[in-house]
């Protein structure tokens, strides 16, 4: 992490679901920008309604603290790209300044408890940001990043 007190860039992938900012968490090589591709590409049906998703960024986030909520945007040089393992750099409509309210890691399933503790905590720039834990490989993890941000939305 690299900043002052209240500004950081992270590395780490970021998308929106539902207004809802989600910091993706890992080492390089982990899935993050996998999982980012498949929830800025999946649709995801909640309520009868396609639940809205976007890229924020890719490999390195920017992190703002304002006013008590952390805000993430896209490094200027890098805004609106995400790599592809396999074809390269995509780019992709992005938003920035979006509040962001739980962070994922990526983990292999192995590693992820059944009936994980909803205590979790990623603390960053002062504030604990709930976490959740993902394997970006198995089935149904888009999903599981859409259920864990609407579960943060409606709360």
């Amino acid at each position: 992490m690299i900043g002052s007190p209240s500004v950081a860039t992270v590395h780490a992938t970021a998308v929106a679901v539902a207004g809802c900012g989600v910091l993706i968490l890992g080492p390089s090589g982990s899935g993050k920008s996998s999982l980012a591709l498949g929830v800025i590409t999946t649709p995801f049906i909640d309520g009868g309604q396609i639940v809205p998703s976007g890229l924020i960024s890719d490999d390195q986030v920017l992190l703002e603290l304002v006013a008590g909520r952390l805000l993430a945007s896209p490094p200027p040089a890098i805004a609106g790209q995400l790599e592809v393992r396999g074809l390269g750099i995509v780019t992709f409509r992005y938003s920035t300044r979006v509040p962001v309210s739980l962070a994922v890691e990526v983990r292999p399933a192995q590693e992820i408890d059944r009936m994980p503790d909803s205590r979790k905590r990623h603390s960053i720039l002062g504030l604990d940001l709930p976490l959740t834990q993902i394997d970006p490989s198995a089935s149904g993890a888009t999903a599981r990043l859409y259920l864990a941000a609407l579960r943060r939305v409606q709360e």
